[in-house]
Protein backbone atom coordinates (compact mmCIF):
# COMPACT_ATOMS: atom_id res chain seq x y z
CA UNK A 1 0.00 0.00 0.00
CA UNK A 2 0.80 3.57 -0.14
CA UNK A 3 -1.31 5.30 2.45
CA UNK A 4 -2.13 8.72 2.43
CA UNK A 5 -3.10 11.34 5.31
CA UNK A 6 -6.83 10.39 3.91
CA UNK A 7 -8.43 7.29 5.82
CA UNK A 8 -11.50 7.38 3.58
CA UNK A 9 -9.08 6.91 0.37
CA UNK A 10 -6.65 4.27 2.10
CA UNK A 11 -9.98 2.43 3.39
CA UNK A 12 -11.02 2.14 -0.47
CA UNK A 13 -7.48 0.89 -1.92
CA UNK A 14 -7.50 -1.58 1.11
CA UNK A 15 -10.80 -2.83 0.02
CA UNK A 16 -9.61 -3.26 -3.44
CA UNK A 17 -6.67 -5.17 -2.48
CA UNK A 18 -8.43 -7.62 -0.17
CA UNK A 19 -11.16 -8.38 -2.96
CA UNK A 20 -8.36 -9.15 -5.86
CA UNK A 21 -7.09 -11.58 -2.69
CA UNK A 22 -10.49 -13.23 -2.22
CA UNK A 23 -10.44 -14.02 -6.09
CA UNK A 24 -7.15 -16.02 -5.64
CA UNK A 25 -8.13 -17.99 -2.72
CA UNK A 26 -6.83 -16.46 -0.21
CA UNK A 27 -7.53 -17.65 3.32
CA UNK A 28 -5.63 -14.64 4.90
CA UNK A 29 -4.53 -10.74 3.99
CA UNK A 30 -1.80 -9.29 5.85
CA UNK A 31 -2.09 -6.13 5.59
CA UNK A 32 1.01 -3.47 5.86
CA UNK A 33 1.79 -0.81 9.03
CA UNK A 34 -0.35 2.25 9.03
CA UNK A 35 -2.70 0.45 6.52
CA UNK A 36 -5.34 3.04 8.09
CA UNK A 37 -3.23 6.31 7.06
CA UNK A 38 0.36 8.16 7.23
CA UNK A 39 -0.41 11.65 8.79
CA UNK A 40 1.63 14.47 7.64
CA UNK A 41 2.54 15.77 11.55
CA UNK A 42 2.13 14.87 14.83
CA UNK A 43 -1.11 16.85 15.64
CA UNK A 44 -2.79 14.91 12.28
CA UNK A 45 -1.67 11.12 13.27
CA UNK A 46 -3.10 12.30 16.93
CA UNK A 47 -6.41 13.49 15.82
CA UNK A 48 -7.02 10.72 13.49
CA UNK A 49 -6.53 7.99 15.71
CA UNK A 50 -9.91 5.51 17.03
CA UNK A 51 -10.41 3.16 19.56
CA UNK A 52 -10.94 -0.54 19.08
CA UNK A 53 -14.49 -0.26 18.64
CA UNK A 54 -14.51 2.66 16.43
CA UNK A 55 -15.58 3.57 13.05
CA UNK A 56 -12.86 1.92 11.17
CA UNK A 57 -12.73 -1.39 12.56
CA UNK A 58 -15.93 -1.81 12.33
CA UNK A 59 -15.85 -1.95 8.77
CA UNK A 60 -13.12 -3.81 8.33
CA UNK A 61 -15.05 -6.24 10.39
CA UNK A 62 -17.61 -5.91 7.82
CA UNK A 63 -14.87 -6.71 4.89
CA UNK A 64 -13.62 -9.91 6.32
CA UNK A 65 -17.28 -10.90 6.61
CA UNK A 66 -18.27 -9.77 3.23
CA UNK A 67 -15.22 -11.60 1.84
CA UNK A 68 -14.93 -14.64 4.63
CA UNK A 69 -11.29 -13.45 5.29
CA UNK A 70 -8.98 -13.07 8.12
CA UNK A 71 -6.97 -10.08 8.30
CA UNK A 72 -3.70 -9.11 9.59
CA UNK A 73 -4.56 -5.60 10.24
CA UNK A 74 -0.96 -4.04 11.28
CA UNK A 75 0.03 -0.74 12.81
CA UNK A 76 -3.51 0.66 13.39
CA UNK A 77 -3.47 4.20 15.25
CA UNK A 78 -5.06 2.89 18.46
CA UNK A 79 -6.14 5.72 20.94
CA UNK A 80 -4.04 4.77 24.57
CA UNK A 81 -7.19 6.17 26.83
CA UNK A 82 -4.95 6.45 29.22
CA UNK A 83 -5.40 10.27 30.11
CA UNK A 84 -2.65 11.63 27.65
CA UNK A 85 -3.26 12.15 24.11
CA UNK A 86 -0.76 9.56 22.90
CA UNK A 87 -1.87 6.40 20.96
CA UNK A 88 -0.58 2.38 20.35
CA UNK A 89 0.51 1.38 16.93
CA UNK A 90 -1.46 -1.92 17.52
CA UNK A 91 -1.56 -5.21 14.92
CA UNK A 92 -4.51 -6.13 14.94
CA UNK A 93 -5.91 -10.18 13.91
CA UNK A 94 -9.59 -10.37 12.64
CA UNK A 95 -11.06 -13.81 11.97
CA UNK A 96 -13.92 -14.09 9.00
CA UNK A 97 -16.70 -13.24 11.23
CA UNK A 98 -15.21 -9.77 11.73
CA UNK A 99 -14.53 -10.55 15.27
CA UNK A 100 -10.93 -9.17 16.99
CA UNK A 101 -9.08 -12.60 17.53
CA UNK A 102 -5.83 -10.87 18.66
CA UNK A 103 -3.96 -7.38 19.39
CA UNK A 104 -0.42 -7.07 19.65
CA UNK A 105 1.05 -3.32 20.53
CA UNK A 106 4.05 -2.32 19.54
CA UNK A 107 7.39 -2.64 22.39
CA UNK A 108 10.04 -1.34 20.17
CA UNK A 109 9.53 2.16 18.98
CA UNK A 110 11.10 3.36 16.27
CA UNK A 111 13.60 6.63 17.19
CA UNK A 112 16.03 8.29 15.16
CA UNK A 113 16.75 11.74 15.17
CA UNK A 114 20.72 12.12 12.97
CA UNK A 115 21.80 15.41 13.10
CA UNK A 116 21.18 17.20 10.12
CA UNK A 117 19.70 14.19 8.75
CA UNK A 118 16.29 12.24 9.54
CA UNK A 119 14.26 12.93 12.30
CA UNK A 120 11.69 9.85 12.68
CA UNK A 121 10.92 9.88 16.76
CA UNK A 122 7.32 7.62 17.20
CA UNK A 123 7.86 8.18 20.66
CA UNK A 124 7.17 12.01 20.35
CA UNK A 125 3.29 10.43 19.50
CA UNK A 126 3.39 6.82 20.06
CA UNK A 127 3.21 4.97 24.15
CA UNK A 128 5.06 1.52 23.69
CA UNK A 129 3.25 -1.70 23.98
CA UNK A 130 4.39 -3.99 27.47
CA UNK A 131 3.40 -7.71 26.70
CA UNK A 132 4.75 -9.87 23.74
CA UNK A 133 1.23 -11.34 22.31
CA UNK A 134 0.80 -15.32 22.27
CA UNK A 135 0.79 -16.63 18.64
CA UNK A 136 -2.69 -16.87 17.32
CA UNK A 137 -4.74 -19.75 15.49
CA UNK A 138 -5.44 -18.76 11.95
CA UNK A 139 -5.76 -20.42 8.34
CA UNK A 140 -2.33 -19.44 8.04
CA UNK A 141 -1.23 -21.22 10.83
CA UNK A 142 -0.44 -20.11 13.97
CA UNK A 143 0.79 -16.32 13.46
CA UNK A 144 3.62 -14.61 16.11
CA UNK A 145 2.44 -10.75 15.60
CA UNK A 146 5.18 -7.95 15.27
CA UNK A 147 5.35 -4.44 13.51
CA UNK A 148 8.16 -3.03 11.48
CA UNK A 149 10.80 -2.31 14.00
CA UNK A 150 10.25 -5.29 16.29
CA UNK A 151 12.17 -6.94 12.85
CA UNK A 152 15.28 -6.15 14.65
CA UNK A 153 14.88 -7.63 17.86
CA UNK A 154 15.55 -11.53 17.21
CA UNK A 155 14.69 -12.43 21.03
CA UNK A 156 10.32 -11.11 20.42
CA UNK A 157 10.93 -13.96 17.19
CA UNK A 158 12.21 -16.69 19.39
CA UNK A 159 9.75 -16.15 21.84
CA UNK A 160 7.34 -16.41 19.39
CA UNK A 161 8.72 -19.85 18.32
CA UNK A 162 9.14 -20.94 21.47
CA UNK A 163 5.51 -20.70 22.02
CA UNK A 164 4.80 -22.59 18.98
CA UNK A 165 4.37 -19.70 16.07
CA UNK A 166 4.54 -21.32 12.50
CA UNK A 167 4.60 -17.72 11.01
CA UNK A 168 6.04 -14.47 12.30
CA UNK A 169 4.24 -11.26 10.95
CA UNK A 170 6.06 -8.07 10.40
CA UNK A 171 3.78 -5.31 8.63
CA UNK A 172 5.85 -2.69 8.55
CA UNK A 173 6.90 1.03 6.81
CA UNK A 174 10.65 0.78 6.19
CA UNK A 175 12.27 3.78 5.67
CA UNK A 176 14.07 3.65 2.08
CA UNK A 177 17.47 4.16 2.91
CA UNK A 178 17.09 1.61 6.40
CA UNK A 179 15.01 -0.98 3.56
CA UNK A 180 17.46 -1.14 0.52
CA UNK A 181 20.58 -1.88 3.40
CA UNK A 182 18.54 -4.13 6.00
CA UNK A 183 15.28 -5.43 4.65
CA UNK A 184 15.39 -8.72 3.30
CA UNK A 185 18.49 -9.78 4.92
CA UNK A 186 16.71 -9.09 8.07
CA UNK A 187 13.36 -11.26 7.13
CA UNK A 188 15.29 -14.07 5.89
CA UNK A 189 17.56 -13.91 9.27
CA UNK A 190 14.42 -14.25 11.15
CA UNK A 191 12.84 -16.97 9.18
CA UNK A 192 16.21 -19.27 9.15
CA UNK A 193 17.01 -19.13 12.79
CA UNK A 194 13.27 -19.92 13.53
CA UNK A 195 12.86 -22.33 11.14
CA UNK A 196 8.84 -20.51 10.24
CA UNK A 197 7.63 -18.60 7.89
CA UNK A 198 7.95 -14.91 7.61
CA UNK A 199 5.07 -12.78 6.10
CA UNK A 200 5.95 -8.82 5.84
CA UNK A 201 3.33 -6.65 4.20
CA UNK A 202 5.26 -3.20 3.63
CA UNK A 203 4.20 0.31 2.79
CA UNK A 204 5.90 1.57 -0.33
CA UNK A 205 6.44 4.85 -2.32
CA UNK A 206 5.43 8.54 -1.01
CA UNK A 207 2.83 9.37 1.15
CA UNK A 208 3.10 12.96 1.38
CA UNK A 209 6.08 15.70 1.16
CA UNK A 210 7.83 14.36 4.06
CA UNK A 211 7.88 10.93 4.23
CA UNK A 212 8.05 7.79 2.01
CA UNK A 213 8.79 3.99 2.15
CA UNK A 214 10.61 1.03 0.98
CA UNK A 215 8.40 -1.40 -0.20
CA UNK A 216 9.22 -4.92 -1.30
CA UNK A 217 6.41 -6.73 0.66
CA UNK A 218 7.66 -10.52 0.64
CA UNK A 219 7.29 -14.14 2.29
CA UNK A 220 10.14 -15.95 2.89
CA UNK A 221 10.56 -20.01 3.29
CA UNK A 222 11.45 -21.50 6.55
CA UNK A 223 14.59 -22.14 4.60
CA UNK A 224 15.02 -18.39 4.04
CA UNK A 225 14.06 -18.74 0.29
CA UNK A 226 11.81 -15.70 -0.71
CA UNK A 227 8.84 -17.24 -2.48
CA UNK A 228 6.39 -14.18 -3.17
CA UNK A 229 7.05 -10.57 -3.44
CA UNK A 230 4.96 -7.63 -4.38
CA UNK A 231 6.49 -5.57 -7.14
CA UNK A 232 7.47 -1.99 -5.95
CA UNK A 233 4.19 -0.61 -6.13
CA UNK A 234 0.75 -0.97 -4.82
CA UNK A 235 -0.10 -4.79 -5.43
CA UNK A 236 -0.77 -8.16 -3.73
CA UNK A 237 0.96 -11.31 -3.94
CA UNK A 238 0.52 -14.64 -3.29
CA UNK A 239 1.77 -17.14 -1.57
CA UNK A 240 0.94 -21.01 -0.04
CA UNK A 241 2.84 -22.14 3.09
CA UNK A 242 3.76 -25.92 3.36
CA UNK A 243 4.11 -26.90 7.20
CA UNK A 244 5.16 -30.35 5.73
CA UNK A 245 8.29 -28.18 4.46
CA UNK A 246 8.99 -26.63 7.85
CA UNK A 247 8.59 -29.83 9.81
CA UNK A 248 10.81 -31.07 7.50
CA UNK A 249 13.41 -28.52 8.11
CA UNK A 250 13.27 -28.66 11.53
CA UNK A 251 13.61 -32.20 11.98
CA UNK A 252 16.25 -32.46 9.47
CA UNK A 253 18.46 -29.67 11.43
CA UNK A 254 16.98 -29.54 14.82
CA UNK A 255 18.44 -26.20 15.51
CA UNK A 256 16.30 -25.48 18.65
CA UNK A 257 17.38 -29.16 20.32
CA UNK A 258 20.83 -27.84 20.08
CA UNK A 259 20.06 -24.59 22.24
CA UNK A 260 22.35 -23.89 25.11
CA UNK A 261 20.44 -22.16 27.58
CA UNK A 262 22.63 -23.42 30.60
CA UNK A 263 24.98 -21.11 29.00
CA UNK A 264 23.31 -18.30 28.03
CA UNK A 265 19.70 -18.50 29.33
CA UNK A 266 16.30 -19.37 27.98
CA UNK A 267 14.08 -16.35 27.09
CA UNK A 268 10.28 -16.61 28.16
CA UNK A 269 7.79 -14.77 26.97
CA UNK A 270 5.86 -12.80 29.52
CA UNK A 271 2.23 -12.49 28.16
CA UNK A 272 0.56 -15.77 29.55
CA UNK A 273 -2.93 -16.55 27.88
CA UNK A 274 -5.93 -16.86 30.70
CA UNK A 275 -5.85 -20.70 30.28
CA UNK A 276 -2.04 -20.92 31.35
CA UNK A 277 -3.23 -19.24 34.83
CA UNK A 278 -6.28 -21.25 34.92
CA UNK A 279 -4.46 -24.74 34.73
CA UNK A 280 -4.25 -24.90 38.62
CA UNK A 281 -7.74 -24.15 40.80
CA UNK A 282 -5.31 -22.08 43.63
CA UNK A 283 -1.97 -21.56 44.09
CA UNK A 284 -0.23 -21.90 47.53
CA UNK A 285 0.96 -18.51 49.28
CA UNK A 286 2.63 -19.46 52.37
CA UNK A 287 0.14 -20.63 54.60
CA UNK A 288 -2.83 -19.39 52.49
CA UNK A 289 -3.54 -20.10 49.07
CA UNK A 290 -4.67 -17.58 46.30
CA UNK A 291 -7.49 -18.78 43.75
CA UNK A 292 -6.61 -18.58 39.91
CA UNK A 293 -9.57 -15.86 39.57
CA UNK A 294 -7.52 -13.39 41.90
CA UNK A 295 -4.14 -14.03 39.18
CA UNK A 296 -3.65 -11.73 36.50
CA UNK A 297 -0.19 -12.34 35.66
CA UNK A 298 1.43 -15.60 35.38
CA UNK A 299 5.51 -16.30 34.49
CA UNK A 300 7.38 -19.77 34.12
CA UNK A 301 8.31 -19.21 38.03
CA UNK A 302 5.79 -16.19 38.95
CA UNK A 303 2.00 -15.09 40.11
CA UNK A 304 1.37 -11.72 40.16
CA UNK A 305 -2.49 -11.49 42.18
CA UNK A 306 -5.25 -8.81 43.46
CA UNK A 307 -4.94 -8.25 47.22
CA UNK A 308 -7.39 -8.87 49.92
CA UNK A 309 -6.77 -5.96 51.67
CA UNK A 310 -4.73 -3.14 49.79
CA UNK A 311 -3.47 -0.30 51.49
CA UNK A 312 -3.90 1.94 48.33
CA UNK A 313 -6.50 1.07 45.24
CA UNK A 314 -4.22 -0.76 42.39
CA UNK A 315 -2.21 -2.32 45.57
CA UNK A 316 -1.14 -5.73 44.09
CA UNK A 317 1.46 -8.78 44.93
CA UNK A 318 3.70 -10.65 43.33
CA UNK A 319 5.46 -14.23 45.21
CA UNK A 320 6.99 -17.02 43.08
CA UNK A 321 5.11 -19.98 42.54
CA UNK A 322 7.36 -22.57 44.85
CA UNK A 323 7.02 -21.58 48.09
CA UNK A 324 10.09 -19.70 49.62
CA UNK A 325 9.78 -17.87 52.81
CA UNK A 326 12.60 -15.89 52.71
CA UNK A 327 14.45 -13.65 49.78
CA UNK A 328 17.61 -15.93 50.16
CA UNK A 329 15.47 -18.91 49.90
CA UNK A 330 14.72 -17.81 45.87
CA UNK A 331 17.08 -19.47 43.16
CA UNK A 332 18.87 -17.30 41.03
CA UNK A 333 16.32 -18.25 38.41
CA UNK A 334 13.54 -17.52 40.66
CA UNK A 335 15.16 -13.81 41.56
CA UNK A 336 15.40 -13.16 37.92
CA UNK A 337 12.15 -14.16 36.79
CA UNK A 338 10.17 -12.67 39.56
CA UNK A 339 12.12 -9.23 38.68
CA UNK A 340 11.30 -9.35 35.22
CA UNK A 341 7.34 -9.68 36.74
CA UNK A 342 7.44 -6.86 38.93
CA UNK A 343 9.05 -4.47 35.84
CA UNK A 344 6.44 -5.11 33.69
CA UNK A 345 3.72 -5.30 36.17
CA UNK A 346 4.32 -2.13 37.82
CA UNK A 347 4.15 -0.17 34.72
CA UNK A 348 0.85 -1.93 34.18
CA UNK A 349 -0.47 -1.25 37.71
CA UNK A 350 1.29 2.88 37.33
CA UNK A 351 -0.96 3.07 34.39
CA UNK A 352 -4.72 1.09 35.34
CA UNK A 353 -4.85 3.20 38.37
CA UNK A 354 -3.80 6.58 37.41
CA UNK A 355 -0.38 6.70 39.51
CA UNK A 356 2.26 9.09 39.15
CA UNK A 357 4.81 7.31 41.06
CA UNK A 358 5.30 3.43 42.74
CA UNK A 359 6.09 2.04 46.07
CA UNK A 360 7.96 -1.30 45.38
CA UNK A 361 8.70 -2.85 48.81
CA UNK A 362 9.68 -6.32 50.47
CA UNK A 363 8.92 -7.66 53.85
CA UNK A 364 11.96 -9.97 54.44
CA UNK A 365 11.47 -11.60 57.74
CA UNK A 366 8.83 -11.51 60.64
CA UNK A 367 11.11 -8.97 62.28
CA UNK A 368 10.55 -6.84 58.96
CA UNK A 369 7.03 -7.04 59.16
CA UNK A 370 6.14 -10.29 57.48
CA UNK A 371 3.34 -12.54 58.38
CA UNK A 372 2.63 -14.47 55.19
CA UNK A 373 5.33 -17.35 55.58
CA UNK A 374 6.46 -16.59 51.68
CA UNK A 375 8.17 -14.15 50.06
CA UNK A 376 6.30 -12.04 48.27
CA UNK A 377 6.83 -8.30 46.69
CA UNK A 378 4.32 -5.19 47.18
CA UNK A 379 3.48 -2.80 44.42
CA UNK A 380 1.83 0.20 45.01
CA UNK A 381 0.66 3.28 42.84
CA UNK A 382 1.28 6.58 44.29
CA UNK A 383 0.17 9.90 43.53
CA UNK A 384 1.06 13.02 45.03
CA UNK A 385 -0.84 13.51 48.44
CA UNK A 386 -1.90 9.97 49.09
CA UNK A 387 -0.63 10.00 52.07
CA UNK A 388 0.12 13.00 55.01
CA UNK A 389 3.36 12.35 55.27
CA UNK A 390 5.03 10.52 52.26
CA UNK A 391 6.74 7.48 54.30
CA UNK A 392 3.66 6.71 56.16
CA UNK A 393 3.51 4.50 53.16
CA UNK A 394 5.67 1.91 55.19
CA UNK A 395 3.94 2.10 58.60
CA UNK A 396 0.46 0.91 56.67
CA UNK A 397 2.59 -1.68 54.86
CA UNK A 398 3.47 -3.16 58.25
CA UNK A 399 0.22 -2.73 59.77
CA UNK A 400 -1.30 -4.09 56.65
CA UNK A 401 -0.39 -7.84 57.08
CA UNK A 402 -1.14 -7.84 60.35
CA UNK A 403 -4.53 -6.44 60.25
CA UNK A 404 -5.35 -8.24 57.56
CA UNK A 405 -6.18 -11.48 59.38
CA UNK A 406 -8.62 -9.35 61.36
CA UNK A 407 -10.23 -7.20 59.39
CA UNK A 408 -12.61 -7.48 56.95
CA UNK A 409 -11.83 -8.54 53.49
CA UNK A 410 -12.92 -7.71 50.14
CA UNK A 411 -15.08 -10.08 48.53
CA UNK A 412 -14.16 -12.96 46.53
CA UNK A 413 -16.16 -11.17 43.33
CA UNK A 414 -14.52 -8.10 44.11
CA UNK A 415 -11.38 -9.79 43.77
CA UNK A 416 -11.93 -11.46 40.71
CA UNK A 417 -13.13 -8.39 39.26
CA UNK A 418 -10.48 -6.23 39.48
CA UNK A 419 -8.38 -9.50 38.33
CA UNK A 420 -9.91 -9.87 35.44
CA UNK A 421 -9.87 -6.09 34.40
CA UNK A 422 -5.93 -6.53 34.99
CA UNK A 423 -5.62 -9.29 33.27
CA UNK A 424 -6.38 -7.75 29.73
CA UNK A 425 -3.52 -5.64 29.61
CA UNK A 426 -1.72 -8.92 29.29
CA UNK A 427 -3.60 -11.28 27.36
CA UNK A 428 -4.70 -8.74 24.96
Amino acid sequence: MTSTPDKEHNFHVAKNLIQQAKDCHAKMVFLPECFDYVGESRAQTLSQAESLDGELMSRYGQLARDCDLWLSLGGFHEKANDGTDRIYNTHVVLDSSGNIRSTYRKIHLFDVDIAGGVRLKETDSTVPGFAITSPVSTPAGKVGLGICYDLRFPQLSLCLTQQGAQVLTYPSAFTVPTGQAHWQVLLRSRAIENQCYVIAAAQVGRHHAKRSSFGHSMVVDPWGKVIAKCQDKVDICIAELNFDLMKTIRAEMPVNSHQRPDLYGRLQALSPGTEEIESKAEYTFGQHSVKSSHVFYKTPLSIAFVNKKPVLPGHVLLAPIRRAERFSDLSPSEVSDLFQAVHKVSSVIEGQFGGTALTVAIQDGADAGQTVTHCHVHILPRKKGDFEDNDDVYDKLEKHDKEVMTSKWRTDEEMSKEATLIRKNFTS
